[in-house]
């Protein structure tokens, strides 16, 4: 992946930000993309400043930030090689609760987010003939639990597992590949914004009995994004979440 480009978004923290820090020190040039421009800024000087890392703040949401991304890309490394759709908002609301501006929101971030910045990085890489994109789910889609209610986002996600094997059925001739990353727990800022005060109490969800760390995402996009064989795969980095619990 060396002097390959990296278009990351939802990169200021948590998952986001620990890729973007694994992928500038395997010396890939990194555009670092988040809604939060400070907050944007202050991960991109909290990473050191790379010179082979630029960061551009934009709505993922909106089609025009990821034509900006792959624009900037371009103009300052050369090449998309590889796309990672991190960008997501996520918590827990009783289905009868939701309402459209919730929907809204996770199938405008989640959804859309990856669907316009994907729609805008297969160009460049039809010309390479040759590309990586890496979606980001959730073990949620394939494994429900009744205490955690959260129709609005998993839905948004499972259209994102959707998107991933129709994109590698549909690209797969252009040498293009398309994977989906779904973490269990993760130790990350989101949970916080979701009211979990102590992530290490869902150690049990995972057959390890602990919680992910954001690098051990990190490790399973590099190795998407190296490799040459493997497309339309949903990858489930959670520790045996899917196959049962220590509880």
């Amino acid at each position: 992946m060396k002097n390959k480009t990296v278009i990351i978004t939802g990169a200021s923290t948590g998952i986001g930000k620990a890729i973007a820090s694994f992928f500038i020190e395997k010396e890939s040039n990194v555009v670092m993309n988040s809604s939060n421009e400070d907050n944007l800024k202050n991960a991109y000087e909290a990473l050191g400043s790379p010179t082979n890392a630029i960061y551009f703040a934009g709505d993922i949401s909106k089609q025009n930030t990821g034509k900006e991304l792959v624009h900037w890309a371009n103009e300052a490394f050369g090449s998309v090689d590889v796309l990672i759709n991190n960008a997501g908002v996520f918590a827990p609301k009783s289905f009868l609760d939701v309402k459209e501006e919730d929907l809204e929101l996770y199938w405008n971030i989640n959804l859309k987010g990856t669907y316009f910045a994907t729609q805008a990085a297969i160009p460049e890489m039809i010309k390479q003939q040759n590309g990586s994109i890496i979606n980001i789910g959730t073990v949620l889609v394939e494994h429900a639990i009744a205490g955690f209610p959260a129709t609005a986002p998993i839905t948004s996600k499972g259209a994102i597992h959707s998107l991933t094997r129709q994109l590698a059925a549909e690209f797969g001739k252009n040498n293009i590949k398309v994977n989906t990353i779904a973490p269990g727990i993760i130790r990350s800022p989101l949970q916080g914004k979701m009211g979990v005060e102590d992530a290490d109490s869902l150690a049990g969800l995972h057959l390890l009995n602990r919680i992910g760390e954001a690098n051990e995402i990190a490790e399973a996009a590099y190795y998407l994004a190296t490799s040459d064989f493997i497309t339309g795969e949903t990858i489930n980095v959670a520790g045996g979440h899917t196959i049962g619990h220590t509880i």
